[in-house]
Parts: C-alpha cells; sequence; structure tokens
C-alpha cells in the first residue's frame, strides 16, 4: 500500500503555526515511507472563505519546504483539490447515503430544535432530536414544502452501542452513539457541509491515513459511520495533539492575543518581530503579524528548517537528548508512533533557541545572503548592491556573532550604513556620554588624535592602543569606549567597540568623531 496523506486548510486567514506543525507531521510520515502528501483546500463554507488568503498558506508551506506531490498549482489524478470545484460529487454521496437509509431529509425549523433542546434542558437530560419532522416518503417531502419549510439533510445516526477507533496516536477511543446528534451533512441550499466533503474527498483522493489536529476527534465517528455506509474503504487515523498557548495547556489561538501578550517571552518575540517590519516600512499590527502566524518568521528573516526542526518537537521526540535535526533526519526517525499525546506549550525562548543555533550553523557566506535583501528593503544598500557590499557584511557579522539571530537583525546595525553626516543619535546616551561628564570632549578630541596618527588600523592594534591611552591619561577604560562607541555608532551598545572602529575605518571614524563632537556642544534635544 502507497501510504497518501493530507493537508486540508480553509482558506480563512493566514496559515497558523498549528497548521505548519499538523502538515510537518503528516508530510514526515508520508515521505518517510515513499508515499505522497496531498494538499487540499476545504473551502465549502464560502461566507467564512477568503480568496485574499489562499495565497499566503500556499506561499507558507513553499516557504517551509512542505511540498506537495498533488493539488493546487500543479494538479493531480484526483482533482480537482478545491471542495468548492466538488459539489455534484458530494450532492451524489448525499443520494446514495439517502437511498441506503443512512439519511434523511428534515424540516424542523430553527425555533422547533430550540423548543426540544430547552426541554431536554428542563428535564436534565441530554438532547436526542425527536425526528418529528424527518420526511419518510417523497409524499412527506411535497407535504412539508408545501407548508413553506425548507429541508435539510441529516444523518440517520445509532442510537445504541459504541463507535469503536483505534487511533495511531490515541488507542483505542470509544464513543457512545447515543451522543451524536443527526448531523446535517447538506443545507437547504443543496450546499454540502464539511464533514461529508471530506469524507468523499479522502475516499476520491484514496488517503490512506488522516494525520490532523485532536480537535477533529470528535467529528471521526460520524465520518466512519459515512465511509461505511457510503462503502468506503476507512482510513487510518492520526490524531495529534494541539498546539499550546505559552505556559499553558490551552489551544493556541490567532484571537487571544491581548492574553499571549502577558506572557513576557511572547511579547519579547512579537516585538522583536514588528520592530524589524517597522523598520522595513511594514504597517504591522498584532491581528495581521504576529508569532502565531506563519508569515511573521519569514517576514523577519528566521530559517524555515530552524522553525520546523521547533515545531518536529511539539508533541513528538526521538529520545530524551537530541533536539537538532536536519531535513534527511527528520524523514528517516519520525513516527506517529512517537508522538505524544499530551498538548504541547509553545516555547517562545525555545523557538529563539533553535533559530540562533541554526542562524550560527550557517555558513558566513550563506548568512551574507539572507542578510543583504533586508539591508536592500530597507534601503541602507542599493539594488543592486555594490560590490564591496558582501565583503563588508561578512565582516560585520563575523563581528555580531550570536546577535544575528534572524536576518532580520542586520537592521540592528544600520549606523554601518548610513552617511556620516545623517547617523542618528541616542540622545539619552549623548547626554550620558558626552555632555555630562566635563572631560568627556577634551578625551574624545585627544583619542581622535591617536585614532588619526594609528597604524595599522586593525582591532588588535586599535586594542593595544586604547590601553596604552587610557594608562598614559590615568583613567579606566569605561571612561573613553562609551564615549567613542556614541560617537562612532550613535548608540550605547554595540559589538565590540574595536572591531567598530576597524570595519568603519579611519576615514569615517575621524569624520564621525567630528560631528559628535559639534552635536554634544549643542543643547540637548529635551532643553531646546
Amino acid at each position: 500500500m502507497t501510504v497518501r496523506t493530507r493537508f486540508a486548510p480553509s482558506p480563512t486567514g493566514y496559515l497558523h503555526i498549528g497548521g505548519v506543525r499538523t502538515a510537518l507531521f503528516a508530510w514526515l510520515f508520508a515521505k518517510g515511507q515513499g508515499g505522497q502528501f496531498i494538499l487540499r483546500i476545504d473551502d465549502t463554507d464560502a461566507q467564512r472563505n477568503v480568496d485574499e488568503a489562499l495565497a499566503p498558506i500556499l506561499h507558507g508551506l513553499k516557504w517551509v519546504g512542505l511540498d506537495w506531490d498533488e493539488g493546487p498549482e500543479i494538479g493531480g489524478p484526483y482533482g480537482p483539490y478545491f471542495q468548492s470545484q466538488r459539489l455534484e460529487k458530494y450532492q451524489a454521496a448525499v443520494q446514495k447515503l439517502l437511498a441506503a437509509g443512512a439519511a434523511y431529509r428534515d424540516f424542523a425549523t430553527t425555533e422547533e430544535l430550540q423548543a426540544e433542546r430547552e426541554e431536554s434542558q428542563k428535564a436534565g437530560k441530554p438532547f436526542v432530536y425527536s425526528r418529528k419532522w424527518r420526511a419518510e416518503t417523497d409524499a412527506d417531502v411535497k407535504r412539508l414544502e408545501a407548508e413553506g419549510r425548507a429541508g435539510v439533510v441529516r444523518l440517520l445516526m445509532p442510537r445504541e452501542g459504541q463507535f469503536v477507533l483505534n487511533d495511531i496516536i490515541r488507542g483505542e477511543v470509544r464513543i457512545d452513539w447515543a451522543s451524536e446528534q443527526d448531523h446535517v451533512i447538506q443545507r437547504a441550499d443543496g450546499t454540502c457541509l464539511y464533514h461529508l466533503a471530506t469524507v468523499v474527498d479522502d475516499h476520491d483522493m484514496q488517503i490512506t491515513h488522516v494525520v490532523r489536529a485532536e480537535e477533529h476527534l470528535s467529528n471521526t465517528a460520524r465520518q466512519v459511520f459515512m465511509f461505511e455506509r457510503l462503502g468506503y474503504e476507512v482510513p487510518v487515523f492520526a490524531h495529534l495533539p494541539y498546539v499550546a498557548e505559552p505556559g499553558s495547556k490551552t489551544k493556541l489561538s490567532k484571537r487571544k492575543l491581548d492574553k499571549y501578550l502577558k506572557n513576557r517571552d511572547f511579547a519579547q518575540l512579537m516585538e522583536h518581530g514588528q520592530s524589524i517590519a517597522r523598520r522595513l516600512g511594514m504597517a504591522v499590527s498584532a491581528e495581521t503579524f504576529n508569532p502565531v502566524i506563519v508569515d511573521f518568521y519569514e517576514q523577519v528573516g528566521y530559517l524555515p528548517h530552524a522553525l520546523l526542526n521547533y515545531l518536529l518537537l511539539l508533541g513528538w521526540s526521538l529520545d530524551d537528548k537530541t533536539e537538532d535535526f536536519s531535513r534527511e533526519d527528520m524523514l528517516k526517525h519520525f513516527s506517529l508512533e512517537r508522538v505524544n499525546k499530551a498538548p504541547a506549550s509553545f516555547d517562545c525562548e525555545k523557538l529563539v533557541a533553535f533559530e540562533t543555533r541554526a542562524m550560527q550553523r550557517l555558513p558566513i557566506k550563506q548568512r551574507v545572503a539572507k542578510a543583504v535583501p533586508f539591508l536592500q528593503r530597507a534601503k541602507l544598500v542599493s539594488e543592486p548592491p555594490p560590490c564591496d557590499t558582501a565583503p563588508y557584511v561578512t565582516r560585520i557579522l563575523e563581528a555580531a556573532g550570536d546577535r544575528l539571530k534572524v536576518a532580520g537583525d542586520i537592521l540592528d546595525f544600520d549606523d554601518f550604513f548610513v552617511a556620516d553626516d545623517a547617523l542618528q543619535y541616542d540622545e539619552a546616551a549623548l547626554d550620558k556620554r558626552l555632555r555630562k561628564p566635563v572631560e568627556a570632549l577634551p578625551l574624545l578630541k585627544k583619542y581622535r588624535e591617536m585614532l588619526a596618527a594609528i597604524e595599522p588600523f586593525a582591532a588588535d592594534r586599535l586594542e593595544a592602543a586604547t590601553h596604552e591611552f587610557v594608562e598614559a591619561n590615568g583613567l579606566k577604560i569605561g571612561d573613553i569606549v562609551h564615549a567613542v562607541r556614541v560617537a562612532i555608532t550613535g548608540k550605547a551598545v554595540g559589538f565590540g567597540l574595536f572591531e567598530t572602529l576597524a570595519i568603519l575605518g579611519r576615514e569615517r571614524c575621524l569624520a564621525r568623531i567630528d560631528r559628535a563632537l559639534n552635536v554634544a556642544m549643542q543643547p540637548s534635544a529635551g532643553k531646546a
């Protein structure tokens, strides 16, 4: 048997991080066994579908490298792969279920159903539809329609015994048939609901294993009922634990950002990403640009493999020590049997750790290639960039070390790319390091004289000369290095000062110190 799995998102919004984890597990299971991974778009709910949301879903899957063997854009032998284009197939299945006595036409109004629910509540009993408005014959249909009633099609569910499912992850699952309602499968307007559509599609597309989130477990009894009544072979089910909120066991949602922002790590992750996006000129909001959405990670420069590596371990593990997996390792070792039943909390700090390690393992040329497009988007270098851009960025990234966690962090070093006369100063740092200490400006002038004469203008020589300068003037190292940093970068913090001086070069450092001396002698912005 060739293993065939599917991922079936609804185009109702951006691609959710939990959805990518589901797609990853289905992809790994199929590909690891030489099977096929199918992408299907479940767009039966026309009122909720957003045409503009489909492109980000397809792009997001491509970005993380979860290619599909059949589906949108590439087709396949079992298409179409959009449910909205398969309505005739669903209507044919409805007729087959009606003919088999597994479904019936029902003409109850919303008010009548609500009255039955309230009656059950008063009696302290679970609601079970009386089937009072069930049409058993064509004559019943005509009579009820003549009364102005609109009919739907419901499943005629068993009311005795148990449904038993052997789930790869959950083990044996038992559900009392009496707890299942007579679910609607066709609306009054003739359109069909998801539960019927997914059964027909899984059969037509020869899906052998349904790997999906555990929230669908409650749908499984009615779906297996339809598989069997339609004469279809029932696929194997594997219901994954959901991705939980940071520090919680509650399902992660795109609608609870206010709650998540109370979590320090989540708030820092979001602010870091949004800060990069704003510097790129993007209009960002908490609703459309946040860590629950996959697009967030691409836009700020995460490595897709690092994100997948982290998601792999949300609910699955090989052992108690191995964390870093190549794509080949994932395919070799993944199995559904090792998926945990319990939900896995979305740990922002751990995600950043995965990304930082992955970025540092990347060869320097690749890191530069990831960073330069961000400089172009921020208009800090031209497009195409000058021929000396890559060597220059290489020196910056080598000096920055693990400060570059995502490619967008290159924008933290914008002071290396702006013109000397356009350098912006942190006013608080300027006040603290250059304006308030009475000895700061005279010392900075003397240090400038040293820089003008020093040879070679290299980091190790600059460090040695600075220590000599400090000793000769009876200073502490902090008395000069903080002032110099603010003068040449406009900022209070950064990577090694001597590497910074060497990268900027003598002429730019002297020009920036001259400008800083002039600016520092003017009143601060807060006192103007």
